[in-house]
């Protein structure tokens, strides 16, 4: 396995699938259904904030997003969600997806999701991303992660507690949670060095 940062055109169908495959629950209501979903993740998946893990055949097996003021790993806007929604579709969804940003910060790396193949998870690639995302931000002269786990992915939170990432906040979704499917999130940090 090799750990790379970006990704080619040909390799948008696999990140945006795999994309729906960890955040499909999540995001369902807010880009489903499915087919409408991937064709507007494929559009907008900006190979700028990806590192890809790639196995032994070349083939995308993990993503680490990472967002900035510059971008983010899905930067579309009202007029890709437009081509693939309409544009009332793409009011209210923008409007429930607004909902679930995270700020950028100044003194933090903001990790932008982090998302294994099912065939492939619990083989040491989300590690290698961590560690990946940890190199880039000590590049971009960052001394903290900052990632967001929802309750229910007691999985991640328990790989993000090994690699030394704290909890410092947490926030409940109330009654959206009938909407994104999740009671709320933490908010955890961890040094790059």
């Amino acid at each position: 396995m090799r750990i790379e940062k970006g990704f080619h055109d040909r390799d948008r169908p696999t990140v945006a699938a795999l994309y729906w495959e960890a955040f499909g629950r999540k995001l369902g209501r807010a880009l489903g259904p499915r087919d409408r979903a991937l064709d507007f993740l494929e559009a907008t998946l900006s190979p700028d904030n990806a590192i890809c893990a790639r196995a032994a055949d070349g083939g995308i097996v993990g993503v680490a997003g990472f967002k900035t003021p510059q971008g983010a790993l899905v930067v579309g806007g009202w007029r890709a969600m437009a081509r693939v929604y309409g544009w009332p579709g793409a009011a209210w969804r923008m409007t429930l997806l607004g909902l679930l940003q995270s700020d950028v910060e100044n003194r933090r790396f903001l990790v932008d999701g982090i998302f294994v193949a099912p065939h492939a998870r619990g083989h040491g690639i989300g590690t290698r991303l961590l560690a990946a995302l940890a190199a880039e931000a000590r590049a971009r002269g960052y001394d903290e992660l900052r990632l967001e786990v929802i309750e229910e992915n007691t999985r991640a939170r328990a790989l993000y507690e090994r690699e030394g990432f704290s909890a410092i906040a947490s926030q409940s979704t109330g009654i959206l949670r009938w909407v994104f499917g999740f009671r709320g999130a933490t908010t955890m940090v961890r040094r790059v060095a």
